[in-house]
């Protein structure tokens, strides 16, 4: 299956639009200048739109996907922040803004794939660095890093949030919670901690279940003494492989997962671009792409389906401070 990789430069403005094909090599197919500082993207469950949230003018803007991967702007509505982190809900109703300058998680309604007005604004989250609905779509998930803590809200159907019995899960002081992604069997999940470069692993126990940290893992290299700079966490579709990467060493952290998604142990790490502040995994689980915010490039990798590790294919310029990748399929 072909995929069409994005990458978000908000240095120079810029969205680069590549197609890969099956084998991982990417062909240049558009450069997208957005006149803005373009950060964080996402695409809408149904494939038909990108969403990128852009400064200084805090706004969200939505572009059409055509066929060939190609964008088009749709569509944009005002933040009620500096977007950090976007988002959507599981069935592509709600968009969700979490904002570290302002402290903030936000719910925008789409409508027909198009951003409206933020109908929710939730404040008091010191470094707020994502909002991550769960694949239930019924709890979301914020990570407040300046608190060490990550607090659980119901998402209604109304798209109100309001705060979940539990209200809030705390990691170890001086953690710094920052991003997140789920195992496909629902019952776990994973965050990688920006200050101290911890993985832990959060057990989800249903809808009405508490969460409950059950490992913390460190993702760095044996004997780093530099600052941790912990940054961008995914995994593979299947579960089996998990990923995390530092700012500072420049490293990919390649974990493998337990057959329960419980427990991950550290395989090993593979150098990457400099200060990779991004990384995404294609929908097959077979290439990851990083990006250097400091490099100024994109690299692919091929995943090693048996133990997770990471062989360098190829680097791509891309614009300047790349920041984000989206891999999306094609058909």
């Amino acid at each position: 299956m072909k995929h069409v990789v994005y990458t978000a430069s908000p240095e120079s403005g810029q969205i680069h639009c590549f197609e890969m094909d099956e084998q991982g090599a990417l062909t240049l197919l558009q450069v997208v200048d957005v006149q803005a500082q373009v950060q964080p993207m996402v695409v809408s469950p149904d494939g038909r739109f990108l969403y990128t949230g852009v400064r200084p003018d805090f706004r969200v803007l939505a572009w059409h996907i055509a066929a060939d991967g190609r964008l088009s702007k749709a569509g944009e509505a005002a933040l009620p922040g500096s977007p950090t982190h976007i988002s959507t809900s599981r069935d592509g109703r709600w968009l969700f803004c979490g904002s570290y300058n302002d402290a903030c998680v936000s719910v925008t309604p789409l409508v027909e794939g198009l951003p409206h007005a933020p109908i929710e604004v939730i404040k008091g989250l010191d470094g707020c660095h994502s909002a991550n609905i769960d694949l239930a779509n019924q709890t979301l998930f914020v990570p407040a890093l300046k608190q060490d803590r990550i607090c659980l809200y119901r998402l209604g159907t109304d798209g109100k949030l309001t705060a979940t019995p539990q209200e809030q899960v705390t990691t170890a002081p001086g953690a710094g919670p920052r991003h997140m992604d789920f195992h496909p069997n629902r019952q776990f999940a994973y965050c990688v901690n920006e200050l101290d470069c911890t993985v832990d692993v959060w057990r989800l126990q249903g809808e009405h279940g508490p969460v409950e940290r059950v490992q913390s893992i460190d993702l760095m290299p044996a004997g780093f003494a530099d600052t941790r700079w912990g940054a961008d966490i995914h995994l593979t579709p299947d579960g089996r492989h998990l990923y995390a990467c530092d700012r500072t060493a420049s490293v990919l952290a390649i974990f493998n997962v337990s057959e329960t998604g419980e427990s991950i142990t550290l395989a090993g790490h593979q150098p990457t671009e400099t200060q990779p502040r991004g990384f995404n995994i294609d929908k097959d689980g077979k290439f990851l792409v990083a990006a250097g915010q400091k490099s100024h490039h994109i690299e692919v990798y091929r995943i090693d389906a048996d133990n997770g590790a990471l062989t360098p294919l190829k680097r791509y310029a891309v614009g300047q401070g790349p920041m984000w990748v989206v891999i999306h399929p094609l058909g």
